[in-house]
């Protein structure tokens, strides 16, 4: 089942890959305050819903899902958990980073159409990294990795912002990653049953229709279960948390201002948005593959132009 929000936060059912049906009704008895609230509670009582939900999607009146405004599936989770340098870069790492996270904003989180806004702050660049999100299902505490994959409710496509290069040196992940709109996901969460194997998906990010970042789920350095142990082991995960695995960094290059990114990992939809800076700040637009083929040590897409851009290359812009 393919799980959305759409317009004014209705809750829907994605039918034949191209209706959506207003399933509000079926579900309108499970305690809420609001959008954010109404999914987690559906999540964690799905298997009581999901034969309701099934025959209102089947029965009901659907409208063309291009007509409608998709809106985030997970308008606020409590926790969004994010897995640090978790590939194997295609076989260029000898051996797994040690593993490693850190814990993102819910405040950033936007949807379908909507844009990241990048912010006034000297970052050395802004990325996005394409990731498969895993939808938790049920409390999770200490969970062992042989027992993970039963609290995965499902999955989403989730793109990790980041402003890289904020001073102090060492001063990361929370000025880095926890930036209002940082946080893009959808179009819908696809329930755990749709996926054969999360672990062999393709993971493929465009930027203004260039494709940029072209890996698989198989190069994670820790698996799935071996994440969902790990974070459960910090803090408990509650229905509707989202865990992003991680990703290939050999495709990220900069965002900026007037791109248009889309996300498509295997199976569950394309994710796509706008990148705005209000500064209109230029950078390279090379991959950091194709930078360190060119020989640069960092790899890092340089500031050409723009505030913060370095004096000697806003003379070279």
């Amino acid at each position: 089942m393919k799980i959305l929000y759409f317009d004014d936060f209705k809750l829907g059912v994605l039918r034949d890959d191209s209706e959506v049906v207003d399933v509000s009704a079926v579900v309108q008895d499970i305690p809420h305050t609001g959008p954010h609230d109404l999914i987690s509670g559906l999540i964690e009582r799905f298997d009581d819903y999901r034969a309701k939900l099934e025959e209102a999607a089947a029965s009901g009146a659907g409208v063309p899902v291009s007509s409608v405004r998709v809106r985030p599936p997970l308008p606020r989770p409590v926790n969004i958990d994010c897995m640090a340098v978790n590939y194997m870069e295609d076989g260029t790492r000898d051996e797994p980073a040690p593993i490693n996270g850190f814990h993102k904003s819910p405040s950033g989180v936007i949807g379908p159409g909507d844009t990241m806004e990048l912010p006034d702050v000297p970052a050395t660049v802004f990325e996005g990294e394409a990731e498969l999100g895993l939808v938790i299902g049920k409390r999770a505490t200490n969970v062992k990795a042989e027992d993970a994959m039963e609290y995965i409710f499902g999955y989403v496509n989730f793109i990790d912002g980041s402003a890289r290069g904020l001073p102090p040196a060492g001063n990361t992940f929370f000025q880095m990653k926890s930036r209002d709109t940082f946080a893009p996901m959808g179009p819908y969460i696809v329930t755990a049953d749709e996926i054969d194997d999360p672990q062999k998906l393709h993971v493929q990010l465009w930027v203004n229709g260039v494709l940029k970042q072209n890996f698989n789920t198989d190069d994670m350095a820790h698996k799935i279960p071996r994440c969902i142990e790990w974070v459960s082991s910090i803090h408990t995960l509650e229905p509707g948390d989202i865990v992003a695995t991680g990703t290939n960094h050999r495709g990220l290059g900069a965002f900026q201002d007037g791109d248009v990114v889309e996300l498509e990992v295997e199976g569950l939809g394309r994710l796509k948005i706008d990148v705005r800076d209000e500064l209109k700040r230029r950078w390279a637009t090379e991959t950091r593959l194709e930078r360190a083929e060119m020989g640069f040590d960092p790899p890092l897409a340089p500031q050409l132009s723009g505030k913060y851009a370095p004096a000697e290359q806003k003379g070279a812009a």
